[in-house]
C-alpha cells in the first residue's frame, strides 16, 4: 500500500501559489494607484513607472528568494521523512519563513503606497533678476 501526498503539497503548486500571493497586493496597488483623476506630469509619471518597477523588481526578486528557500526546505526535509517531530518543526520555521516574506512584501507595497500619497514639491521658477541701467 501506498501513502501519497494530497495535490497540494506539491512544491509547484506551493511555488505558484506563492506567486499568486506575492503580485495579488502588487495588482491592487496599482489600481489603487491609478483610480486618481488628477492629472499627472511626464516627470512625476516617470518616477512613479520608475518606484513601481522597483516594487515589481523587489517583489520578483522575493519570489524568488521563497522558491529558493523552499527548496532548501524541502531537501532537509528527505532525510528526516520518518522522524514527525523533525519534519514538524521544519514546517513551523518553513511556516514562519513563509509569515515573515509575506510582511516584508506588504511593508514594501505599504511604503510603496505611502510614498505615492506625499505631496510633490514642483520648483517654482525664479524672478528674472533686476538689470540696472546704466
Amino acid at each position: 500500500m501506498t501513502i501519497t501526498r494530497p495535490a497540494w503539497h506539491s512544491p509547484l503548486l506551493r511555488t505558484l501559489l506563492a506567486g499568486v500571493l506575492t503580485l495579488a497586493p502588487l495588482g491592487a496597488a496599482c489600481a489603487w494607484q491609478q483610480s486618481g483623476t488628477q492629472p499627472v506630469s511626464s516627470s512625476v509619471r516617470f518616477q512613479q513607472d520608475a518606484q513601481q518597477q522597483q516594487v515589481r523588481d523587489e517583489l520578483q526578486k522575493s519570489q524568488l528568494q521563497q522558491q529558493l528557500q523552499q527548496s532548501v526546505s524541502d531537501n532537509a526535509k528527505r532525510p528526516v521523512a520518518n522522524d514527525a517531530r523533525a519534519r514538524e518543526q521544519l514546517d513551523q520555521a518553513d511556516q514562519a519563513q513563509r509569515d515573515r516574506d509575506r510582511a516584508r512584501q506588504q511593508d514594501l507595497i505599504d511604503r510603496q503606497r505611502a510614498a505615492a500619497d506625499l505631496p510633490r514639491v514642483v520648483p517654482q521658477a525664479l524672478p528674472a533678476p533686476k538689470q540696472n541701467g546704466g
